[in-house]
């Protein structure tokens, strides 16, 4: 039997991101997100406009997007309340929100040079996808309670680096989805992926044919 349902939120479940983006003064800023979704080598993020991430890529125009498996869900979580901006947005604020100017010591983390952009990727993350921004949206322009506050921010992967031991035995550009497990927000909790529950028919079709480049 359904219901109607209005829940504050609606998120049921996706990727946990740390973005890893360039401050001002050089120093190197990490915020966790999971407002995330890919298509080809595209990729969109869907983040607060107050956010120090968003000041970032305005001025920078690049980022490491870094995945972290369920084995480093502590460190994302000591990520969770922390802000790079020094005056914390009263919305934050209100949250419990805390200034943090150095999120790879709070966090246990360690920054790895980038091949193309300039902030570091995050050692623990078995992936990090270094990308570029193309575009940058508001959202909600016909809402006056959102106007202004939510963008969405295209970027295009420039280079792609990950841990060998989540690729395919015998395979340099393949990830084996058996071995890759992606920590996963829904609803504001953390979640892992369990055992395929069927074989998909996708599967059949080679993955050179979605490369769009």
């Amino acid at each position: 039997m359904h219901q109607t349902c209005n829940p504050a939120i609606l998120y049921f479940g996706t990727p946990v991101v740390l973005i890893s983006s360039t401050n001002e003064d050089g120093t190197i800023n990490i915020a966790p997100m999971s407002s995330i979704f890919w298509l080809g080598w595209r990729c969109i993020i869907g983040m607060s406009r107050s956010s120090k991430t968003v000041e970032n890529l305005i001025r920078e125009k690049e980022c490491v997007l870094n995945l972290p498996s369920v084995n480093e869900v502590n460190a994302v979580d000591k990520l969770a309340l922390t802000t790079g901006t020094k005056n914390v947005p009263l919305g934050k604020q209100e949250k419990g929100y805390n200034y943090v100017p150095n999120k790879f010591e709070i966090a246990g983390l360690t920054p790895m040079d980038s091949e193309v952009v300039s902030p570091p990727g995050i050692l623990e993350c078995p992936v990090f996808l270094e990308a570029i921004v193309k575009e940058i949206h508001p959202i909600g322009k016909d809402n006056e309670k959102m106007r202004g506050r939510i963008v969405n921010i295209e970027l295009e992967i420039v280079n792609v680096r990950v841990d060998t031991e989540i690729l395919k035995e015998g395979q340099s550009n393949q990830i084996d989805p058996d071995k890759w497990k992606p920590l996963i927000m829904s609803f504001q909790h953390f979640y892992g992926l369990g055992d395929q529950v069927h074989p998909s028919r996708l599967a059949d079709i080679p993955e050179r044919l979605y490369k769009m480049s």
